[in-house]
């Protein structure tokens, strides 16, 4: 009776979906994105990091395939997908290369973000629908005195009636090249320190709004960093996006966000390096044989697969837990924190199996690496993402 009794109620336990398991939409979306990777973005890819310019056709390509407004509601022209499926989008983009992915990320998990959980309904219906059509949205956070220490930021916002006067210099602003709209955070109340931070929504082509240089990258050369020069930039009242005062917790929120899609497109970047590194070790010989078919080569190839596997669960568990308003802050850190360094070991082992030929820009390992070292920089360091995680843990064990 008792082991009939466990049968019953193993039968009727419920049956826990793996983090491999995702909707027909979800999937049909992977392949979509693959197949636009494959046919679009790879014969491109080599080019645009030479020069470092994002070519128009991608981006065009972007928003026809839907993946520049992921979670944008239908009503809006928006895809209306799971976050999961932005999350996805970006692996899968990131997998051939990962400075479009960086493009559709930000837009997605950052400036969308913001802009449909912190808008009223008529800011929705005046900005929203361009996003889904043809607008790339920026986020403008950092300056050159305030990275990690955010909310040093110097950018000021003066109340002038009916319209906001903002002034400063925002660093390092992804998308910065071809957005139509910035998310810009100001102080407009410095003597409340962090709790004067505000969020403008700032139209490209306002008067005193300069686009700086690209800068000259590493890597993810085709998606563009500028500097972004705000001198007496007159913004209207209503365009202030959320409440007052409230910038600073909006930039946290959605940071802690945009971590997950950074986990990803490292994911999607180590993926793609394994990816073009495999084909070459079965394909070269040494001592009569395949290097594949050594085993010191075999660990190191399976190593790299085990570290992947274990980097991409924990950046979908975190997306999970995001989608079902459960708590995923620690979770969101540690994937990105983790992906980040899966990322360059992947891309510097791939190099170093691929010898004499991955050290050349004829094959993408060595683009992949370059691309990889972004990972621990930018959306939090991980000295940033370390901080986090040792004080959420901390804290378990002080209540």
């Amino acid at each position: 009776p008792a082991a009939a009794a466990r049968r019953r109620s193993y039968a009727d336990a419920p049956q826990f979906a793996s983090l491999h398991q995702f909707t027909d939409e979800e999937n049909a979306l992977r392949e979509q994105v693959a197949k636009f990777a494959k046919e679009v973005v790879a014969p491109r890819s080599a080019k645009m990091d030479k020069e470092g310019v994002m070519d128009k056709e991608i981006i065009d390509g972007l928003f026809a395939n839907g993946l520049m407004s992921v979670e944008l509601e239908e009503e809006f022209g928006g895809a209306g997908a799971t976050f999961t499926s932005a999350i996805i989008a970006v692996e899968e983009l990131a997998k051939v290369d990962p400075a479009v992915s960086v493009m559709q990320d930000v837009q997605n998990t950052l400036v969308l973000t913001g802009l449909r959980q912190w808008t009223t309904d008529e800011q929705r219906q005046k900005w929203l629908p361009r996003f889904g059509k043809d607008t790339i949205g920026s986020f403008c956070l950092s300056e050159a005195g305030s990275g990690s220490d955010a909310f040093a930021l110097q950018t000021r916002a003066v109340d002038g009636g009916d319209h906001w006067v903002i002034n400063g210099n925002k660093m390092w602003i992804t998308n910065a090249a071809e957005a139509g709209a910035f998310l810009v955070f100001a102080n407009a109340a410095p003597e409340k320190k962090h709790k004067g931070i505000c969020c403008f929504f700032v139209e490209r082509g306002t008067a005193g709004l300069e686009i700086g240089k690209r800068e000259d990258k590493l890597g993810i050369r085709a998606s563009s960093t500028c500097p972004v020069h705000l001198t007496d930039v007159k913004v209207p009242k209503e365009n202030l996006v959320g409440n007052f005062g409230q910038g600073y917790k909006y930039a946290i929120e959605i940071l802690n966000e945009g971590r997950i899609g950074i986990g990803a497109q490292m994911i999607g970047l180590a993926q793609g390096a394994l990816d073009a590194t495999l084909p070459y070790v079965h394909e070269r010989r040494q001592f009569g044989a395949p290097i594949a078919s050594f085993q010191a080569v075999q660990h190191q190839y399976a190593q790299m697969a085990v570290d992947i596997e274990a980097a991409r669960l924990m950046v979908y568990n975190a997306a999970r837990l995001k989608e079902n308003g459960r708590p995923f802050i620690k979770e969101a850190a540690m994937a990105k924190l983790y992906s980040s360094q899966v990322a360059q070991r992947t891309a510097t082992k791939c190099i170093e199996l691929m010898g004499g030929v991955g050290f050349t820009k004829d094959y993408p390992a060595e683009r992949f690496y370059r691309d990889a070292m972004i990972g621990a920089i930018y959306e939090g360091t991980s000295n940033i993402q370390l901080t986090t995680i040792a004080k959420m843990i901390s804290a378990e064990y002080q209540q």
